[in-house]
């Protein structure tokens, strides 16, 4: 064998291995998560000193200020959501701390939960025609319609809601996206154990809201839904907090916060484990809505007429994700600036004109 035979061989060998490797590169996933009216200011700073003592909002004071009160803020929010506050800031972005200059935004006037989701979801605020939380088909295609009726994503979408309007608010029957939500059951062949127990558990315990159910349900739906068919978008609607926060129970608020931080690193931990997600997954979370600050009161509600209740919060993290941490620099984003986000990551330009852009910091991260 010449030289000039053997530099032919090595730059065909070299060929193939670039071109097995390259074949080898598979498109990011995403997980799109919403904890429905969780304050940034619980995020953010744990704890609030104004409502843990407060008798008419907290049962168990003693308990619930061994849990989740520390003197400082940044030792109490880690008390309440110790997987962002040890787990995420290294591996992620988390923006909407106005105390320190990141402002996360709602761009819908209503500042309750089906514009909301409406606005993260389709990344158009429609003040005119999502103006209730009644059961109504949107009008407006969500990203996950949209990815859903994707060529290379049909039938790989999937969502999960404990709120029983998720399945109007994506458009079910429109979209072609299988939604479960509220008190649905799984139905149809091929259940695996977890779910027919799921089925069952579900039915023999009540719920305190005629249409919401527990978080758990929701998430352990999604879970088994991640390992049997591997969607490479799905979608998580978690939604005690909201609720705890409407019936005024501080105590119940914090722990819902505390349980679903641990449920969400629970599905970090499946997606860095399973073959199809590991080391390949986005994830993204944000909230539908803020909540009243002054007067005290109005931390139990929200709506237009609310005080700072169109003040949000986002977090990023995962494959591509440029490692920021808490971002503490003046930036303004916008609820709207997600769906297009999460079709950018997945290689899809957005086709909806008046939605808002990507966001930058998070698709195109800094070197």
């Amino acid at each position: 064998m010449n030289r000039y035979t053997t530099i032919v061989i090595i730059f065909i060998v070299l060929f193939f291995i670039t071109k097995g490797n390259a074949q080898e590169e598979k498109p990011v996933k995403v997980v799109l998560i919403t904890l429905d009216g969780l304050r940034w200011q619980e995020l953010y700073t744990g704890a609030d000193s104004l409502l843990i003592e407060n008798k008419a909002y907290v049962h168990d004071i003693t308990s619930l200020k061994s849990d989740f009160w520390r003197s400082e803020a940044k030792d109490r929010r880690e008390a309440l959501m110790p997987f962002f506050w040890k787990n995420v800031t290294k591996i992620g972005q988390l923006h909407g701390n106005r105390n320190v200059g990141s402002k996360v935004d709602l761009t819908n006037t209503m500042w309750f939960s089906y514009p909301g989701y409406n606005e993260i979801l389709t990344g158009v605020a429609d003040d005119k025609n999502i103006t209730s939380n009644s059961k109504v088909n949107n009008p407006n295609k969500t990203v996950l319609e949209i990815i859903n009726n994707h060529p290379e994503y049909k039938g790989k979408v999937a969502a999960f809601g404990s709120w029983d309007v998720f399945p109007y608010i994506i458009n079910e029957d429109r979209s072609g996206v299988p939604v479960n939500a509220g008190f649905e059951v799984l139905k149809g062949k091929g259940l695996s154990s977890r779910e027919v127990f799921l089925n069952l558990l579900q039915d023999q315990v009540p719920s305190p809201w005629s249409s919401v159910r527990f978080d758990a349900f929701t998430h352990h739906y999604a879970l088994e839904h991640m390992k049997k068919n591997h969607p490479e978008l799905v979608y998580i609607a978690y939604g005690e907090t909201d609720d705890f926060a409407h019936d005024g129970n501080y105590e119940a608020y914090l722990k819902a916060a505390h349980n679903t931080d641990n449920l969400i690193k629970e599905l970090w931990e499946f997606t860095q484990q399973d073959y199809f997600y590991k080391d390949n997954t986005v994830f993204i979370i944000s909230t539908d809505h803020g909540r009243g600050t002054d007067p005290l009161d109005t931390w139990k509600s929200h709506g237009k007429n609310i005080k700072n209740a169109g003040q949000v919060w986002l977090v990023a993290f995962g494959k591509g994700i440029n490692v920021l941490g808490e971002v503490s620099n003046n930036e303004q984003l916008f609820s709207n600036q997600i769906a297009a986000t999460v079709a950018k990551i997945l290689g899809i330009e957005y086709p909806i004109e008046k939605a808002g852009k990507p966001i930058d910091v998070i698709v195109l991260p800094e070197k």
